[in-house]
């Protein structure tokens, strides 16, 4: 979590200036304040510690909920966190496929919020998953058989195939699924929205 320490004259200063330079409001943040006197015990200072005190898997759970109700959409979530930062929101709403969007564009953009959202509290990186009526995981079978289909062709024929564009995400596990293949690889390529994987035989 993220964390700051303030020599100051003004507590109340100090508080402010933390929630500037960490851009996280005062709700979020805990002080730990130390106060220091001079010798002759005639001025003051203060060694102010701001520090992010926030569950982030909670954060997130809680904005979710806020986010379809103000949709009107009714929700059960369930939540799966672990210490390495990654942390997992699995979605059932009435209005999945509203909610998922076309080629799960809607989905992709509640995670970026999340995601984003979250990442403001902490210096380490969290990776965050947000899946409606199991999309991504049916997502994620259709990518591996797509990933083994194709690699067995590039096996075969020693012609490089360049797959559709897909979100880093789903690039991420055609990489992971095809990391170990002894006879192809894998590459990313293009730009932002045109972002694609070539699979290609190994030199």
């Amino acid at each position: 979590m993220k964390t700051m320490t303030i020599e100051t004259k003004n507590v109340e200063e100090a508080k402010l200036a933390a929630e500037k330079e960490l851009r996280i409001g005062r709700r979020y943040l805990k002080f730990d304040t130390v106060e220091k006197r001079s010798m002759l015990g005639l001025k003051k200072t203060y060694t102010i510690t701001a520090s992010v005190d926030v569950d982030l898997s909670e954060l997130g759970l809680n904005t979710l909920k806020t986010m379809f109700e103000n949709m009107g959409v009714k929700a059960e979530i369930k939540v799966a966190s672990s210490e390495d930062n990654n942390i997992a929101y699995y979605v059932e709403t009435d209005e999945n496929p509203v909610l998922i969007g076309k080629n799960g564009k809607t989905l992709e953009s509640i995670q970026f919020y999340i995601r984003n959202l979250l990442n403001i509290f902490t210096d380490e990186r969290v990776i965050v998953l947000v899946d409606i009526g199991g999309y991504k995981a049916q997502r994620r079978k259709q990518l591996e058989i797509l990933a083994t289909k194709t690699a067995k062709e590039v096996a075969r024929s020693k012609v490089p195939v360049k797959l559709d564009p897909m979100n880093a995400y789903e690039r991420r596990i055609i990489h992971t699924k095809l990391a170990e293949w002894r006879d192809v690889t894998t590459r990313s390529q293009g730009e932002k929205q045109n972002r694609h994987l070539v699979i290609e035989p190994k030199k």
